[in-house]
């Protein structure tokens, strides 16, 4: 696997949307996004349904169960866009395939102005799918996968959600990219020191000096010659190489 290299400030983001293909005229109902600062959830949100101005597919529906109805009230994507844009700028997007909602985003920006541009111009994009795929070769890599290879419980998710899926995502990237010591607003350098120096006991002042035994010459004999040994077997024995370097 490749090194990652990723930005202190980190959005996973997820939508919902009235179809598969944007340039069918599909429209995106629902964003989704939480923020990492140093791997660690912020509690800061960015979420939002829309109302497309269309029909939503029953296939959709059955998928998020967002309905057209719901969404009658609901504010316009340009209604959104400035706050939205604000809210991923210059932070590294953590997407479950990435083409696909990025695909959407490009679209309803376009939409909008071309001066918006698109989500490139923004914000980095690192797609989940794409590296599960590198990390688990031939295995299923879907979000629900990924929930049970990591034991992530996500018995609460009957339907997809923008928030919701986000919310799960950030559990598995965390866990799928190297783990996360806590959640919690703490350093965990701070508190691993804290734990370590509490569970020292410190020896008293007034103890008698330690007694140091030597090792006996035939003791001497038998540790060099079994050193030889496994440098014979093994071509390299490292602590032979450190008595060099240390003579």
């Amino acid at each position: 696997m490749e090194k990652l290299n990723f930005a202190d400030r980190l959005v996973v983001l997820d939508t919902e949307t009235t179809g598969i293909n944007p340039q069918d005229g599909h429209r995106i109902i629902e964003i989704g996004c939480v923020e990492m600062v140093k791997r660690r959830l912020t509690g800061k949100r960015f979420h939002t349904y829309l109302n497309p101005d269309r029909e939503i597919d029953e296939g959709a529906v059955a998928v998020h169960g967002i309905t057209s109805a719901f969404l009658q009230d609901k504010p316009h994507f340009a209604d959104v866009v400035d706050d939205f844009l604000a809210f991923i700028r210059g932070a590294q997007l953590v997407i479950h395939n990435a083409p696909f909602d990025v695909g959407f985003i490009n679209h309803e920006l376009a939409r909008q102005s071309s001066a918006l541009g698109k989500v490139d111009q923004y914000s980095q994009v690192f797609d989940t799918l794409s590296y599960a795929r590198k990390k688990h070769p031939g295995q299923r890599n879907s979000l629900d996968a990924l929930c049970k290879r990591y034991n992530i419980d996500n018995s609460h998710r009957e339907l997809h959600g923008a928030l919701l899926d986000a919310e799960i995502l950030a559990d598995v990237f965390l866990l799928m990219t190297g783990g996360q010591s806590s959640l919690l607003d703490v350093d965990p350098s701070e508190s691993a020191a804290a734990a370590l120096a509490a569970s020292v006991s410190q020896l008293p002042t007034d103890r008698p000096r330690l007694k140091v035994i030597a090792c006996q010459e035939d003791e001497l004999a038998a540790h060099q010659s079994r050193l030889e040994a496994i440098q014979k077997d093994s071509g390299a024995c490292q602590w032979l190489v450190a008595g060099e370097d240390n003579r």
